[in-house]
C-alpha cells in the first residue's frame, strides 16, 4: 500500500494580512506520513498555518488518503497551527461531534448550514487530548459538553495505541480494543482502517482544570 499524502499550502503566520507579506509563504507541498512527524517538522521549520485545498470527507466511506488528511488536521491542531480546510459530510457524522476537537473547518459541505458556525463557536484548544504516564494513558475529553476522564491501562490497549495514531487495519485490532475505543468515541474508521482521534497534549493550558 503506497504511503498516503495530502497537498497543502504553507505560511509562517496565522494572520491573513501577515500571510500576504513577502517571505511569509512557504509554497505548496505534499505532506506524507507519519502525520505526527510531518507536522512536527513543519512546526520546527516555522510553519504556523496550512491550507488543504481539497475538501476533507468526514464520513465512514472516506478513502484512506482522506483519513490521512484528517490526521494531519489532528496533528496540526495539537501543535497549535491554524488549518484552513473545508469538510464534507452527508451522513450526519459532523453533528455527532466526533471531530469537534479539531481546528474548525470554514465550511461543512452537505451538512446543515449552521454546522461549521457551531463548530467554531464551541471550539477551544485541548478539547480532547491525551497524555502518557508510566504504564497508562489519560484522555481528557470535552467534545460532548462535560469533562470525561478516561484512563487506558490495559496492556492490549496500550500496545495498540502507537499504531492507532497512524491507523491500522481494523481487523488486526483485538475485539476488546476496537470495541472499547469505539464506545468511548476515541477512534474513527475509514477505508477499513481505525485511527486515534485525541490530540497529544504538549503544552498544558493554564489553569489546567479548564481542559
Amino acid at each position: 500500500m503506497p504511503s498516503p499524502s495530502a497537498d497543502a499550502e504553507l505560511w509562517r503566520d496565522y494572520d491573513p494580512v501577515a500571510r500576504r507579506l513577502p517571505g511569509m509563504s512557504l509554497g505548496s507541498r505534499a505532506l506524507g506520513a507519519p502525520a505526527g512527524d510531518v507536522v512536527t517538522a513543519l512546526h520546527t521549520e516555522g510553519v504556523r498555518c496550512l491550507r488543504l485545498p481539497e475538501p476533507v470527507r468526514l464520513c465512514a466511506d472516506a478513502p484512506a488518503a482522506v483519513a490521512h488528511a484528517l490526521r494531519l488536521v489532528r496533528e496540526a491542531t495539537g501543535r497549535g497551527l491554524a488549518v484552513l480546510w473545508d469538510a464534507d459530510c452527508d451522513d450526519g457524522c459532523a453533528g455527532r461531534r466526533l471531530y469537534d476537537h479539531l481546528y474548525p473547518p470554514r465550511q461543512v459541505h452537505g451538512a446543515p448550514a449552521d454546522t461549521a458556525e457551531r463548530w467554531r463557536a464551541t471550539y477551544f484548544p485541548a478539547k480532547c487530548v491525551y497524555r502518557r504516564g508510566p504504564g497508562f494513558v489519560e484522555v481528557r475529553d470535552r467534545r460532548f459538553g462535560t469533562l470525561e476522564l478516561i484512563t487506558v491501562d490495559e496492556a492490549a490497549h496500550l500496545d495498540s495505541l502507537d499504531a492507532l495514531t497512524e491507523g491500522v487495519p481494523t481487523g488486526q485490532l483485538p475485539d476488546a480494543v476496537r470495541r472499547d475505543f469505539a464506545d468511548a468515541a476515541l477512534t474513527a474508521e475509514h477505508a477499513g482502517r481505525t485511527w486515534w482521534l485525541p490530540t497529544r497534549v504538549r503544552r498544558w493550558p493554564f489553569p489546567s482544570l479548564t481542559v
